[in-house]
């Protein structure tokens, strides 16, 4: 691999990943809660992007675009109960090619195991294996089940995240070559709900201290769900959370490894409390995809506040790219660190940032949507089954919101006559972005539209 950085300049990769977590539960995106005091310090020192959004807003999908750097339709794994194919290149292989050792502790989701170990060949070429599947149904709160490399179940003490937390710092101090840079893939389950029974455990000590709604989301306070139930365990769990990444820092800064370290901090998805749908993800609504995402490290640190739309399909190659390694052609998404170095003046660096995400959508729904820094473009296949059909080739308009005039998304737009020019633009770019997800280009059917007593939006005037 030619870009492949000599063995003592290399940094070490964490990435340490939530699960079901909205971008405005973080204090450097305005949660007035001080929820995220170790994270913000690491936004402000390092590289925040306020603008981040998953690819598919369930856990396995997500997953899926984050191991394979390709479409949750790419891989085949477009809902969750699909593991990945056999032979599927994930970024573990790169790094391992590279001098790696790699590493996964936490929540897996791609084996379809469900409550069993994960074979061997289902761990996407991790090396250190410490994992569940499906850790929502192997444990609970305080009770914390994986399973090691040789499929033996393990018990580990304390509050879960604790536990997880504890295992990647044995890792770091005793359980990796010394002589190798590493590259950890920590999956906590928090703040996902406990399914079986519908709930928010946070730990004790946080219990009712989040209640009576100190800081309701204005989209929340507007549409009600559950979250006037749940956001105080919600909050509570996310306070754990950035406790783990501060402890995790401490323990990197303790080894002498803290500034040769690579830290990614980011969600599968957001979470919309039953005001979207009937559970708490799968929509196109800033809620499901809009995540927190912040790097430090090298390459990173002091670069400050990006202005990019970036989607999560962009993660491996920019984490690829930060440890010197060279990106498969195969990977659909982009380098952020190049399109950094490229507003700094890198002649070499890649071709300009797209100007929006695009968001595939299973289980609720057959839907595709578009994010722009102005709107809000999705639509759905209603004939199609939303477990079985990974795609359709005829989709009808569903959404549309101005998130410069309506960012809590209270206002559906899609029927108006006002807005038929922003619908046609929109309606364009959305195929297109099927087709580069590799895609066949499907018919989508304009919504009827209908007076709306508003000025119709001239084509000139539309800002994406």
């Amino acid at each position: 691999m030619g870009n492949v950085q000599k063995p003592e300049s290399r940094p070490n990769v964490i990435m340490f990943f939530t699960d079901q977590q909205r971008w405005d539960t973080t204090g450097y995106n305005g949660n007035p809660l001080g929820l995220t005091p170790n994270l913000d310090r690491m936004a402000w020192n390092g590289m925040q992007v306020p603008l981040a959004f998953t690819c598919q807003p369930v856990c396995g999908p997500a997953r899926s675009c984050l191991q394979t750097g390709v479409y949750a339709t790419a891989s085949g794994c477009f809902t969750n109960g699909i593991p990945l194919p056999e032979g599927s290149r994930t970024i573990a292989h790169s790094f391992h090619d590279a001098g790696y050792d790699t590493a996964y502790i936490g929540k897996w989701h791609l084996a379809n195991t469900r409550t069993e170990p994960v074979p061997e060949e289902r761990r996407g070429g991790y090396r250190y294996w410490l994992a569940a599947d499906s850790l929502e149904h192997t444990s609970d709160a305080y009770r914390t089940l994986l399973y090691n490399a040789d499929n033996e179940p393990v018990k580990l003490p304390g509050y879960r995240v604790d536990a997880l937390t504890d295992a990647a710092i044995r890792y770091i101090a005793e359980g990796r070559p010394e002589e190798k840079p590493f590259y950890l893939f920590l999956s906590y389950l928090e703040p996902h709900h406990q399914n079986h029974r519908d709930d928010y455990p946070s730990p004790d000590v946080y219990k009712g201290k989040y209640a009576g709604g100190q800081y309701v989301p204005p989209d929340l306070a507007a549409l009600g769900g559950t979250a006037h139930q749940h956001l105080d365990g919600y909050y509570g769990m996310v306070k754990r959370l950035d406790e783990a990444l501060g402890r995790l820092i401490d323990a990197l800064k303790s080894l002498d490894l803290l500034d040769n370290t690579v830290i990614a901090f980011t969600s599968d998805h957001g979470c919309h409390f039953k005001t979207r749908n009937n559970e708490y993800k799968r929509s196109c609504h800033e809620s499901s995809i809009r995540v927190p995402l912040v790097f430090s490290g090298p390459g990173f640190d002091g670069r400050g506040r990006v202005r990019e739309l970036v989607s999560l399909i962009d993660l491996p190659p920019t984490l690829l790219d930060a440890a010197g390694i060279d990106v498969p052609e195969q990977m659909q998404g982009r380098s952020l660190l190049q399109q950094v170095n490229r507003r700094k003046g890198d002649a070499d660096s890649q071709s300009p940032w797209p100007q929006d995400v695009f968001v595939q959508i299973s289980e609720s729904q057959v839907a595709r949507a578009l994010r722009t820094q102005r709107w809000k473009y999705g639509v759905h296949a209603p004939e199609r089954h939303p477990i079985k059909d990974s795609g359709s080739s005829e989709y009808v308009e569903q959404f549309l919101y101005d998130l410069e005039a309506d960012p809590y998304e209270l206002t559906n737009l899609v029927e108006f006559q006002s807005h038929e020019a922003v619908r046609a633009r929109l309606r364009e770019r959305l195929i297109q972005r099927m087709i580069e997800a590799g895609e066949e280009a499907p018919v989508i059917v304009p919504m009827l539209s209908k007076p709306s007593g508003q000025r119709k939006v001239l084509p000139e005037e539309i800002e994406m």
